[in-house]
C-alpha cells in the first residue's frame, strides 16, 4: 500500500536562464548553415517554441504583413508573432540557395517530414559549444530570452503575453524576475531610510 502513495510533486518555481543579447549574437553567429542559421534566428526572432518551429510551412510566412503564423501553438490556439525584417532576409537567402522539398519550411532528412524537435536540441548545443557558451543552451532558453530581452526594451508585458500565447499573465510576469532592467532599476527601501542618508 504505502509503495502506492505518490511523491509530492516539486512545486518550486525556477527562474529560466537567459543569454545576454551579445550573448545570443555569438550563438546566432557560430552557425554557418543557411537552415540552421535560419531556424536560430526564428526561435529567437520570432519567441517560437522548438515544436512550432519544425511545423511552419512557407505559407506561414505572410512578408506583406510581417506577420509568421503559429497554427495551434500554446494552447492549440493558433496567433500571430512578428516578423523581423532581419529575419526575412535569411528565410529568403536560405529559400534561395536551398529551397525546402515538401511542405515543411525546415524539413527533416525526409521532405515529407519536418525537422524533429530533438534534432533542432542538437543543432543549438552544437552551435552554443563553438560560441564558447558555458550556460546550458536549449531552443526553449531563445524563447525566454527573446521574452525578457522585449521587456528589457519596453514592450508592454501584456504584449509579450499575446506573442507568447500565455493564457494568463502571471506566467509571462516571471520575466520581470529574470529582467536585469526592471530589477536593476528599482531603489532599495534601504536608501529611502533619512536616518542612515549621512552614514
Amino acid at each position: 500500500m504505502v509503495r502506492r502513495i505518490p511523491f509530492p510533486r516539486d512545486t518550486r518555481e525556477r527562474l529560466p536562464e537567459i543569454l545576454s543579447a551579445a550573448e545570443v549574437e555569438r550563438l546566432i553567429g557560430s552557425v554557418s548553415r543557411p537552415k540552421h542559421r535560419a531556424m536560430l534566428m526564428t526561435l529567437y526572432g520570432a519567441g517560437l517554441r522548438v515544436s512550432e518551429v519544425c511545423e511552419l510551412v512557407p505559407a506561414d510566412i505572410d512578408s506583406q504583413r510581417m506577420l509568421i503564423r503559429v497554427r495551434e501553438g500554446e494552447g492549440d490556439k493558433d496567433r500571430h508573432v512578428m516578423l523581423s525584417p532581419r529575419l526575412l532576409t535569411t528565410l529568403r537567402e536560405y529559400w534561395r540557395l536551398r529551397p525546402p522539398r515538401g511542405p515543411y519550411l525546415f524539413p527533416s532528412p525526409r521532405p515529407d517530414k519536418p525537422l524533429s524537435p530533438m534534432a533542432v536540441f542538437r543543432v543549438v548545443r552544437r552551435a552554443a559549444r563553438r560560441a564558447g557558451l558555458r550556460k546550458r543552451v536549449n531552443p526553449h532558453m531563445l524563447l525566454h530570452c527573446f521574452a525578457t530581452h522585449l521587456l528589457e526594451a519596453g514592450t508592454d508585458i501584456r504584449v509579450i503575453q499575446v506573442l507568447l500565447g500565455h493564457r494568463s499573465l502571471r506566467t509571462t510576469a516571471r520575466y520581470v524576475m529574470v529582467s536585469r532592467e526592471h530589477v536593476g532599476t528599482v531603489a532599495s527601501p534601504l536608501d529611502a531610510l533619512p536616518s542612515l542618508a549621512t552614514s
